[in-house]
């Protein structure tokens, strides 16, 4: 799988959301893989943001898969809601699930893929077990709650650590970054071993969204070559 460039709706102009929704896949080539949804409840994390009706109203009209991270209390009660809705992947917070590997299984039974998402704080490895379970392990590269902050390094080490994890269980896991991904960062990301990209204020406060789109692509895929002719270096 390449690079997938998935833009947070978070960072948009909810004055003018369909308008928002259309320009990061216009007719044509290039653009966004995935449109990421941002649910938070002001209880897991302190904003209120989106909810299932304007998920279900997205879903009608989005030229892209919805991508949902809901940052809310009770995901195991409240995510399949989001799959049935319309939303083609679903991540839940491991922190806030009672049962994660349950709630992974119904969202898969409910056509989605299931995603698994992780604070900046959360260590990975103590849910390499649970890999089998789900579609994405999402790494958050802030602390959830508000879009436009600064990106923390900090979790780079991490996302190096789950990159092997995937590679040693040999399942089609992505593993996606969300929190600060701009020019300036993409590249350490990718080349960490993040294929799956949140990107929100680098392309709706871009000029060009498409543009930005691709730019962001175009360097984390030559980062991502790169650490992989490394490896092939390194095996020989």
């Amino acid at each position: 799988m390449g690079i997938q460039i998935a833009p947070s709706l978070l960072a948009a102009d909810f004055t003018r959301i369909a308008d928002e929704v259309a320009a990061i896949r216009p007719a044509g080539p290039g653009g966004a893989d995935w449109l990421h949804v941002d649910v938070m409840d002001n209880h897991f994390v302190p904003n209120i943001t989106l909810g299932l009706q304007m998920v279900q109203a997205l879903a009608a009209i989005a030229t892209v898969p919805l991508d949902c991270h809901l940052m809310i209390d009770d995901p195991d009660r409240h995510a399949p809601d989001y799959a049935q809705a319309g939303a083609a992947s679903v991540t839940f917070h491991v922190e806030a699930a009672a049962a994660p590997v349950r709630l992974a299984r119904a969202l898969r039974a409910a056509g989605a893929r299931a995603g698994m998402a992780l604070r900046p704080a959360t260590a990975v490895e103590p849910y390499e077990d649970l890999l089998p379970e789900i579609d994405m392990l999402l790494l958050m590269t802030v602390e959830p709650g508000f879009g436009g902050q600064a990106f923390l390094d900090v979790v780079l080490p991490k996302v190096r650590r789950a990159r092997s994890m995937i590679d040693r269980f040999g399942g089609q896991v992505w593993l996606q970054v969300d929190g600060g991904v701009s020019m300036d960062t993409v590249e350490r990301v990718a080349a960490a071993g993040a294929d799956m990209l949140v990107a929100g204020t680098a392309v709706y406060r871009a000029a060009d969204p498409v543009a930005a789109i691709e730019g962001l692509r175009a360097l984390a895929t030559d980062a991502a070559t790169r650490r992989g002719t490394l490896e092939a270096q390194d095996q020989q």
